[in-house]
């Protein structure tokens, strides 16, 4: 069997995800799809993070946009994706994946403070690493912990799973027109406001030459692409 293309991934899900055909809340049939899924990769020998959001839970943004101080808006938000970093922990140890969650906020009672080189310790020993509680601090997206997280555990890749196939020059959703990219370069992503990650997450991929994989969540996904398989868009400095 050929060798995995990574190393060590940082995969990102969104808390919507988790919620399988419901509206909210976490569905568990989907939660260990996605396990089973982070388990095949780990057995491959890829040492995997994972950065959870929880939109499925409560978003930080419509709380704010229902009036809401953003600043507590936003931590009531980051200790959903806690929820969530949990659930996951859950589904993987049942498959036998030595698992931990770390938090960017201190809940000592549930999960390990999110220390880099713990972090990377774990990652060594063969641990797969949740990362919950988005960066610690208001104002930042899951997407943002996502690309901080891979740069600072050293990740080959930051892996984004979606309910779509990869980016599009619109949304497919409401033009049948639209046209997805295979590759595009940082900076065209960002001068075309392409959406699916906000901008700053893209823009520190960008300073710390960080390749960024979106494609949709379906069976063998994440292992195709860690097998380089092209998948989806893929995201660097240099495209085509």
């Amino acid at each position: 069997m050929a060798a995995p293309a990574y190393k060590r991934i940082l995969l990102k899900l969104s808390g919507e995800a988790l919620q399988g055909p419901r509206q909210s809340g976490i569905e568990f049939d989907t939660v260990g799809r996605f396990c089973d899924e982070i388990a095949e990769v780990h057995e491959m020998g890829v040492e995997v993070g994972v950065v959870v959001g929880g939109g499925n839970i409560f978003r930080g943004l419509k709380g704010a946009s229902e009036g809401m101080d953003r600043t507590q808006s936003d931590a009531m938000g980051m200790l959903a994706t806690v929820i969530n970093g949990l659930a996951l922990q859950d589904a993987l140890e049942r498959r036998g994946v030595a698992t931990r969650v770390m938090t960017a906020i201190e809940l000592k009672q549930l999960a390990e403070p999110y220390i880099r080189r713990r972090a990377m310790r774990h990652l060594e020993r063969r641990y797969v690493v949740i990362f919950a509680g988005g960066t610690g601090n208001p104002y930042f997206s899951t997407d943002t912990a996502a690309a901080l997280r891979a740069r600072e555990i050293r990740a080959d890749a930051l892996l984004k799973a979606t309910k779509v196939d990869g980016i599009y020059d619109c949304d497919p959703r409401r033009n049948a027109e639209a046209r997805m990219f295979e590759e595009v370069t940082y900076d065209q992503f960002l001068a075309a406001h392409l959406g699916v990650m906000d901008s700053t997450a893209v823009t520190l991929c960008r300073e710390n030459h960080m390749p960024i994989h979106v494609f949709k969540m379906s069976p063998g996904n994440i292992r195709r692409v860690c097998m380089g398989e092209k998948m989806g868009t893929t995201v660097t400095r240099t495209a085509g």
